[in-house]
């Protein structure tokens, strides 16, 4: 199924619908959540998916995985998407919280075909046997560290989410704690008990995965170094590899 609302086949007694969307540039799907529990791929582009407790910035051949009823919006970057809408039940071991995960070749090919299919598809026979092998190969899929949890503190939230739009490597903690008339000893409680990480490695995950746009677009890496405030590539790369296992050039030959 091509360009497709959910909701149109959401009532169909089928286990898995597969759906492919096409984006314009830059567009922003708002706040809104799915019954059924949610694989959203990019096939081109980038995505950065937002809810309640995080964001995931998800480049091309990845994915994320979406809980039931969790509310989300989704910002993309010349993105085509391929979603499949999963029944609850035929996915007991689903994440409760949103999830990015890496593609195998296998299932990136079982994703693509799904969104072919029809969604009357017998119950039985070929199109039922490649939706079974898909549900097997979910429960495979290997996590990736592609998202920045954001603490409920209102105020604290409020200057991570600052920081999301304008990302400096060198961004000091006294800033913060003046903005927030708390000691850097209170700042760092604050950010391990509201994200899991600690201030230094909350601040390079979020330089890092605000690269990844750049990246896909063809940005120079030596470009994006600067704009991070990187003092030369080489720490942004080492900080890159750190983060991702892999160069940064790997992610922007993907976004092409």
């Amino acid at each position: 199924m091509r360009n497709i609302p959910v909701a149109e086949v959401d009532h169909l007694d089928r286990a898995v619908l597969a759906i492919g969307t096409d984006y314009p540039a830059d567009h922003l799907l708002p706040w809104h959540e799915h019954r059924r529990a949610q694989v959203l791929y990019a096939a081109t582009g980038v995505m950065r998916v937002e809810t309640a407790d995080g964001t995931w910035t998800v480049p091309t051949a990845r994915a994320v995985l979406i809980p039931p009823k969790t509310r989300h919006q989704v910002a993309m970057t010349g993105v085509s998407t391929r979603s499949l809408y999963l029944e609850p039940a035929a996915v007991p071991w689903f994440p409760a919280r949103c999830r990015a995960v890496d593609v195998s070749a296998l299932l990136r090919e079982l994703i693509l075909e799904a969104a072919e299919l029809d969604p009357y598809h017998p119950e039985h026979g070929r199109d039922a046997a490649l939706t079974a092998l898909l549900l097997h190969e979910l429960r495979n899929l290997a996590p990736l560290p592609l998202d920045v949890p954001l603490p409920v503190e209102p105020r604290l939230r409020g200057l991570c989410e600052e920081f999301l739009h304008k990302p400096d490597i060198h961004d000091p903690p006294a800033r913060w704690c003046a903005a927030l008339n708390i000691s850097e000893r209170t700042l760092a409680r604050r950010f391990q008990h509201g994200t899991g990480l600690n201030f230094a490695q909350w601040r390079q995950r979020a330089c890092v995965l605000h690269s990844l746009p750049h990246l896909t677009a063809g940005m120079p890496v030596t470009r994006i170094a600067a704009l991070l405030g990187y003092d030369n590539p080489a720490a942004y790369t080492a900080a890159f590899r750190k983060l991702l296992g892999r160069p940064p050039t790997a992610y922007r030959s993907q976004g092409a």
